[in-house]
């Protein structure tokens, strides 16, 4: 009871007060159980108004965030979603409820067994996941619908324009290693829209197309 409150209070106060208007998305905000995604030493702060470490040197993002970059994607039940970054699983775990399936690649293995097991336990069965660079996408299963990209990059990769269907939507944070721009890309027969959402600040993006490990 005292995480649905907390949850509750998380969607109207950091969320819909915010401008998320998009009724899917405030509803699986409500209902995706964000304490199972943080270490039990962490739940208590799991609803609060900002990122968590979850080992490994990587963060579960602000609920704000994830409900931004979730809206912007305009996701419909029927899509196919390619998520780069899995992480936690906590995203995952909201665009699972929105969309038909959800192909999720994480680097760090780690991660992503921890990952898997949770979404296992919550029953969400149209996840297909993998331990790979992210940054050269997923080739086999594309076309997507949808893209997100949960670590910034120092430029938007060709692979990620190259695997959305026409009408696609790509939504990634792109600039240097301590401040990004979080933009939204459509594409088009003949090219690509740029929208910028915003600054925002996200671990960094590594592999072939993104930043090199140090």
């Amino acid at each position: 009871m005292k995480f649905g409150r907390l949850r509750e209070k998380m969607v109207s106060t950091q969320i819909e007060a915010r401008g998320i208007y998009d009724q899917r998305v405030l509803e699986a905000m409500r209902k995706v159980p964000r304490h199972f995604f943080v270490s039990e030493a962490l739940q208590d702060q799991a609803y609060g108004d900002f990122p968590l470490p979850i080992g490994e040197g990587q963060t579960i993002s602000q609920p704000y965030i994830v409900a931004e970059m979730t809206q912007a994607l305009e996701l419909t039940e029927d899509d196919r979603v390619l998520e780069i970054g899995t992480g936690s699983g906590y995203q995952t775990a909201i665009l699972a409820e929105l969309v038909h399936r959800v192909y999720t690649i994480e680097r760090v293995r780690k991660l992503l067994i921890t990952a898997r097991k949770i979404l296992d336990q919550l029953k969400y069965h149209n996840v297909v996941a993998k331990c790979s660079d992210g940054t050269l996408g997923w080739p086999e299963e594309s076309p997507f619908e949808a893209i997100i990209v949960t670590a910034g990059a120092p430029k938007i990769p060709d692979a990620f324009v190259e695997q959305l269907t026409v009408g696609g939507r790509l939504v990634i944070p792109a600039g240097n290693r301590f401040s990004q721009a979080l933009l939204k890309v459509v594409k088009h027969e003949d090219g690509v829209r740029q929208i910028n959402l915003g600054g925002c600040r996200f671990v960094k993006l590594i592999g072939n197309n993104g930043w090199k490990e140090e």
